[in-house]
């Protein structure tokens, strides 16, 4: 082999060398970032289990009774909002609930039903309809809703209902009946504005409503003045329930639903709803 020869490979060695030593760097350096990134993974998991479990145990206890029925469901928080930028809340997967699958009296929120069977079927909006539906919402009145059941039949209703996964709903035997986690998923859908919900003027109308609806001393009060609560109420006897969207000064979202009776409650006595609303959100997002 000739000098030149062997300088050559010589020189291809090293440069070969050089670059097997950079690519260990590389490595080494991935290996690092990996490691880190799966410990906060890791962290933020735990952090995210440890908060659940406390909401989960204080809904035991105030569900104990079977006088409370609650659904709590963090949402992916507000694009851009300080939220957002927190890992803890960006997968939208803290949820509880207690006695969540249990019938109790809907009261008025099976209105947040009528809408999204209407939604669902083309109804003509009159003027007299709309002006009905804003009545419905707002002012939690009576007589458009029970003018379409009237018209389409409870049957009927209900078969739509139980098509979207949502229990029945009407019975003429009795006052209509739901669950804290149906209602919760209406409002899931609601919110994402899919199923009945996808039309996005009809989807914007009934949330504008909502966040205008006037009986405002149980989960708005509980989020306070700066947050943003899309809810419908129902209250009939002792029974007071409010089911909400959610939007926290910080960005963070969630729905709430709370059921309540007994206790001697009187009608309209948000009071329960309200103690419970901002203890969940003060365990969920130390407000």
């Amino acid at each position: 082999m000739g000098v030149g020869i062997l300088a050559v490979v010589i020189g291809v060695w090293g440069v070969h060398h050089v670059v097997s030593g950079h690519d260990r760097q590389t490595t080494s350096a991935t290996v690092n970032n990996t490691s880190s990134t799966s410990s906060s993974t890791s962290t933020t998991n735990a952090k995210r289990s440890a908060i659940q479990a406390k909401i989960q145990a204080y809904l035991d206890q105030v569900g104990a009774d079977k006088t409370v029925s609650v659904t709590f469901k963090n949402l992916t928080p507000k694009a851009g909002s300080t939220a957002s930028k927190n890992a803890l809340y960006n997968s939208g997967s803290l949820s509880a609930s207690v006695n969540g699958d249990t019938l109790e009296t809907s009261a008025s929120t099976y209105k947040l039903f009528i809408a999204a069977y209407l939604f669902s079927h083309n109804y003509s909006w009159t003027d007299s309809a709309t002006t009905g539906f804003n009545n419905m919402v707002v002012n939690s009145a009576n007589d458009f809703s029970e003018s379409i059941l009237s018209e389409y039949g409870a049957s009927t209703i209900d078969s739509y209902l139980t098509s979207q996964g949502w229990n029945k709903v009407f019975d003429d035997d009795r006052a209509a009946e739901t669950t804290s986690n149906t209602l919760a998923s209406v409002l899931t859908s609601l919110q994402a504005g899919t199923g009945a919900f996808s039309n996005s003027s009809l989807q914007q109308w009934l949330l504008s409503d909502m966040s205008k609806q006037v009986y405002r001393d149980g989960i708005p009060a509980a989020a306070g003045s700066g947050a943003t609560v899309q809810d419908k109420v129902g209250f009939l006897d002792d029974v007071n329930n409010d089911a909400a969207i959610v939007t926290l000064p910080d960005g963070e979202r969630f729905i709430l639903v709370i059921m309540t009776h007994g206790h001697n409650q009187a009608t309209l006595d948000f009071s329960r709803i309200n103690t419970i609303a901002k203890q969940v959100i003060k365990l969920a997002y130390g407000a």
